[in-house]
């Protein structure tokens, strides 16, 4: 199969470059930016035109959609820049995926819920209360590729981290490493994501398209795929960001930093963030037989790969 990525210079588009390292497909990595020691097609997925130019050029089988606007606080002030990358983008690459009979995988969050108090994990088919900008676009997002007919699997994830990029556990580890104390919120509650766990399931998603695919044949590759669908995925277990926080420096021997729980409202943010967003991946687990791992054995897993680069 041939695959595009979108997205490719961030911490999902770069696990997927190891994972295309490790198969038989032929991968086409897209940012708006080029990425030292890497290749990068410079594709805009704003622009129908282009997306629709590089899909016939390429023939491409599958776009896995890794971009999107995460900067969750700015969203409020960008809501503009916030709908298009997120509302908008998903929906034309929705449009070329269903011309080119072929699949959208597309990244999504958690963000899509958080108006409703919740105590159980949250299901696919949970109504989405997001609070800010950034969780109603990506929900639209959601809504725009399902409205348009094309054959999708949609994941939502959360607390995304990896040995790539700017993300919270390469903040904590600095941190815990040169603060004498630290204040974390306590009183949110999710589940982190290691972003090589999410690119796996990403792969095992991809190869059953590709042996579905191969018995219907060519003929009948207008087919819906029997699997599309919403799906969530991230690590197992449960904590807040201060059991998070408290576990990476216990895993990097960093004792020397007094970390405190605290209070969301003790860091003001022009957007409410999800008190509990834990997702339910039994559907996941069941549909493509995928084993995840608990959170904790991830992280160890990251921070090792880590140790070397810091």
């Amino acid at each position: 199969m041939n695959i595009l990525v979108t997205g490719a210079n961030g911490q999902l588009g770069n696990e997927m470059r190891l994972k295309a390292k490790k198969t038989s497909n032929k991968y086409y990595f897209t940012d708006v930016v080029e990425q030292e020691g890497v290749e990068t097609i410079i594709l805009d997925i704003t622009n129908i035109d282009d997306v629709r130019a590089i899909v016939k050029e390429r023939g491409i089988d599958v776009i896995v959609n890794c971009a999107a606007y995460t900067n969750v606080d700015k969203a409020e002030s960008d809501e503009a820049l916030c709908n298009k990358l997120n509302a908008e983008a998903p929906s034309l690459l929705a449009q070329v995926m269903k011309e080119a009979k072929g699949l959208l995988v597309h990244i999504s969050t958690d963000y899509v819920f958080g108006g409703d108090p919740y105590n159980t994990p949250c299901k696919e088919d949970q109504k989405g209360t997001p609070t800010g900008v950034y969780g109603k676009t990506k929900l639209v997002g959601e809504q725009n590729i399902i409205a348009s007919g094309v054959n999708y699997v949609i994941i939502r994830t959360a607390w995304l981290y990896s040995e790539f990029g700017k993300n919270f556990v390469k903040t904590m580890l600095n941190l815990t490493a040169t603060k004498p104390s630290l204040n974390v919120v306590f009183d949110q509650c999710g589940t982190p994501t290691y972003a090589a766990d999410l690119a796996d399931a990403i792969s095992r998603i991809l190869l059953d398209y590709k042996i579905e695919t191969a018995e219907e044949g060519a003929s009948t590759s207008a087919r819906k795929y029997s699997k599309k669908g919403i799906y969530n995925f991230s690590n197992e277990g449960v904590c807040s960001w201060y059991d998070f926080t408290v576990k990476i420096a216990e895993i990097a021997g960093h004792k020397d930093c007094d970390i405190r729980p605290c209070h969301s409202d003790e860091f003001p943010s022009p957007v409410k963030r999800p008190a509990y967003s834990v997702l339910d991946k039994t559907k996941i687990k069941e549909t493509f037989d995928v084993s995840i791992p608990h959170w904790t054995v991830s992280l160890k897993k990251c921070m090792r790969k880590l140790k070397g680069t810091l």
